[in-house]
């Protein structure tokens, strides 16, 4: 689970419920089921106006996605594919195929596979990187829906604001009637900004992110497979690998390599 999402979440409610406690009218008056309806409903609605049906129905997927920390184990992909490289230029790349099982991630299994079987390097390359690019449409649905939604909820909240107005105005001589038109009318703009900025906008960012997490992983398994099938030296490899990480875990890569 996600500390900093559902953290997040937790704190964005909290600090505007107090905003509002502390204004002293109360939390009830901010609490407007015609508002809810127009924005959440229609905004809903038009997502689902925007995007096919399954793309829709598989919302909560990356809902999970979002508030789940995925753990690519990218440290231990640089020390399983040194280990690979030190060994197939002791054995033989065919020596591999004993060790492949171990493998638990299934496109570092399928390209050290390839390898093994001595397919052609280009072709090698075009499968997995055909396999990233997969990876990263399906990520990009996600990233869309989100971005879809971010941007109709604020949208909504303007439609429910002249609505409220429109209501507003056929009933000037109804007091009751300019009240709760007027409600309408700015609690929709509320929800549909709050909504968008605490909620969808900052999800399709967490996809985004998520996306380039398992990019990074990607692309170093691609370098690590191509590499080994050059044979190339695994020290320079092992450096190669550690290059793609941030400085501070290069430091801690590298040290923890150099006591094995």
């Amino acid at each position: 689970m996600d500390i900093a999402t559902i953290g997040g979440l937790i704190l964005g409610v909290a600090m505007v419920a107090m905003g509002i406690i502390i204004g002293g009218v109360g939390v009830g008056i901010y609490i407007d089921i015609p508002s809810i309806l127009i924005v959440l409903g229609g905004s809903f609605a038009g997502l689902m106006v925007s995007n096919p049906l399954p793309r829709i129905l598989g919302v909560m997927k990356y809902v999970r996605h979002a508030i789940q920390v995925p753990n690519y184990e990218v440290e231990k992909t640089i020390t399983t594919l040194v280990n690979f490289s030190e060994r197939a230029r002791r054995e033989g790349l065919l020596a591999l195929e004993d060790d492949i099982e171990e493998v638990e991630d299934e496109f570092l299994k399928n390209g050290i596979q390839l390898v093994v079987d001595g397919t052609d390097p280009e072709l090698i390359k075009s499968i997995l990187y055909n396999d990233v690019g997969q990876l990263e449409e399906r990520h990009a649905v996600g990233i869309k829906i989100f971005d879809d939604w971010g941007a109709l909820t604020p949208a909504f909240g303007m439609i429910g604001t002249l609505i409220g107005l429109i209501a507003m105005l056929a009933n000037l001589d109804d007091p009751d009637a300019i009240g709760s038109g007027m409600a309408t009318a700015l609690i929709t703009t509320l929800y549909g900004s709050f909504l968008a900025n605490l909620l969808f906008i900052p999800f399709k960012n967490k996809l985004e992110d998520r996306d380039r997490a398992e990019r990074l992983s990607r692309d170093i398994m691609i370098e690590g497979i191509l590499s080994i099938q050059a044979g190339d030296n695994p020290n320079i490899l092992k450096y190669k690998l550690i290059s793609f990480l941030e400085p501070a875990k290069r430091k801690e890569m590298l040290d923890v390599m150099m006591q094995e």
